[in-house]
């Protein structure tokens, strides 16, 4: 931006500099060199000098196709992510979509919000305390409600059960994460031009088609946005199932986060599998991102940029055969 001849675009490049000084030190170079670990041997509490391996994806192999607890973790990441992010997307978009409704007119909206909003500025270890004590065995509020109610006679261990482990991280990552994703998409909401929802109600549209014809379409790229975040957060899932159970019971909570901080970090210090499982997340994540890109693409805009690119091509070709005539 220039005015009265003076460049103003320094002040912007100026302001920028600490974040890339932060980002070059603290996250592009841990990244490059994790990489560069994945095909070394480096490994003990006091790692000998980095040396390539002779199979430099023999640490990538391994994993993949000889370590079942490295796979099993990665099926426990997906069971949970699954299990907590389809009654969230669910529950953050009705609840957005209700707390946007003009015609309703809810009061104390704001108290409501910050209510939803407030597990997720409650610290995971707090979170992990407060659930090993409301499941606790043999004393413990679920138990002794059940018991109140008749629906046990003995106490039950909840936190033994791989099945209903499971479910209590996927329900604690979603009571925690809800709240985020609704405020996201209120706000995704009210970017939307409210004349459309004006002329949709004069036309006769109830709650249900302008939900469905107005509000989804126009949240694509808001939608798009907690796809990819929420798959790289499920991808990196570390404090609940590593706070609340420690990847128990039986490794039926070890995300790949988990099993990436353990061979890191307890045992055999193995620094390069752990290099290698960081690098294998690194591709999902870019693979599955690059998918939900793709299909949530605008096919409008994409067609009309083919059909430019087209008609650019034929002027080309016609001015190039100008020329030669």
């Amino acid at each position: 931006m220039r005015r009265k001849g003076v460049s103003y675009a320094k002040y912007g490049y100026l302001f920028s500099l600490p974040f890339i000084l932060a980002f070059l030190v603290f996250s592009l170079y841990p990244t490059l060199y994790t990489a560069l670990i994945g095909f070394t041997n480096m490994k003990g509490v006091i790692p000998p000098p980095l040396e390539i391996l002779d199979d430099p994806l023999q640490n990538f192999k391994d994993l993949l196709f000889n370590n079942p607890t490295f796979r099993t973790s990665m099926m426990n990441t997906a069971v949970i992510w699954i299990a907590n992010f389809i009654p969230q997307l669910t529950i953050a978009l009705v609840l957005a979509a209700w707390f946007s409704n003009q015609r309703l007119k809810i009061r104390g909206q704001s108290a409501f919000k910050t209510l939803l909003y407030m597990p997720n500025i409650i610290t995971a270890g707090t979170i992990a305390v407060l659930f090993s004590a409301l499941f606790a065995y043999p004393m413990g509020p679920v138990n002794s409600f059940f018991q109140l109610v008749g629906w046990s006679d003995e106490p039950i261990n909840f936190l033994q059960n791989k099945t209903v482990a499971r479910g209590i991280v996927a329900f604690i990552q979603f009571w925690m994460w809800y709240g985020n994703t609704m405020i996201i998409f209120i706000a995704g909401i009210a970017g939307i031009n409210p004349q459309i929802f004006e002329q949709a109600q004069i036309d006769g549209a109830n709650g249900v088609q302008t939900f469905f014809r107005i509000t989804l379409p126009n949240l694509r790229t808001i939608i798009l946005y907690v796809l990819v975040t929420s798959m790289i957060g499920g991808l990196q899932m570390f404090d609940i199932p590593q706070l609340f159970l420690n990847g128990g019971p039986d490794g039926a909570t070890r995300t790949a986060a988990v099993f990436i901080y353990t061979q890191a970090f307890t045992g055999s210090y193995l620094y390069n599998r752990a290099a290698a499982a960081s690098m294998i997340l690194f591709v999902i994540a870019a693979i599955l991102s690059a998918a939900l890109f793709y299909i949530l693409r605008d096919r409008d805009a994409a067609k009309i940029r083919k059909a430019e690119r087209q008609m650019r091509r034929a002027a080309k070709l016609a001015a190039k055969g100008g020329a030669a005539e």
